[in-house]
């Protein structure tokens, strides 16, 4: 099965696509997706359109997870992501590709047993599950890789559980 996580935003979006056969996960390819700060907001995600239908086409994944959006204090930017959001969730759906949405707790769960997980503990369990020399880098490129593993270990866990 191949996941593509997606950790959104507008100036940078973490991209993170994995393969998982049997228990063994393969990385794919990582990234971000940036666009420029100050340019207007509908430029900004039609570029992110774009991008994510490039990675898409070029990678045909079977299935996407996109991490839910939490904001507690910011609500311009906070809005402005959630338009990226839906940009990109259009995107996943027009390719009729089943989608999963997870929140940072469930993620950090999924991966560190703990939905408490710090961002060090979370950066390191993504490297060790991807057999990875380094921890990845930048931040929207690790968070995206840990989305598409907590998809892929959820899947997992479901399939343990109906196959009892």
């Amino acid at each position: 099965m191949r996941i593509l996580g997606i950790d959104p935003g507008t100036a940078r979006i973490g991209y993170g696509i994995i393969d998982l056969k049997d228990d063994d996960y393969t990385i794919v390819d990582c990234g971000c997706i940036t666009t420029k700060a100050g340019k207007a907001l509908e430029i900004r995600l039609m570029e992110i359109a774009d991008d994510i239908e490039q990675l898409i086409e070029t990678h045909q994944p079977d299935v996407a997870a996109v991490e839910e959006l939490f904001f507690s204090k910011n609500t311009t930017t906070a809005l402005a992501v959630a338009h990226a959001r839906g940009v990109i969730i259009e995107k996943i759906k027009r390719h009729d590709i089943p989608l999963h949405s997870y929140n940072p707790m469930r993620i950090k769960q999924a991966l560190c047993s703990s939905g408490k997980a710090d961002k060090h503990q979370m950066q390191k369990m993504t490297q060790l599950l991807l057999e990875l020399s380094s921890v990845p880098t930048p931040d929207d490129t690790a968070d995206a890789l840990a989305i598409a593993l907590c998809h892929g270990n959820t899947h997992r866990n479901k399939s343990l559980y109906m196959n009892v």
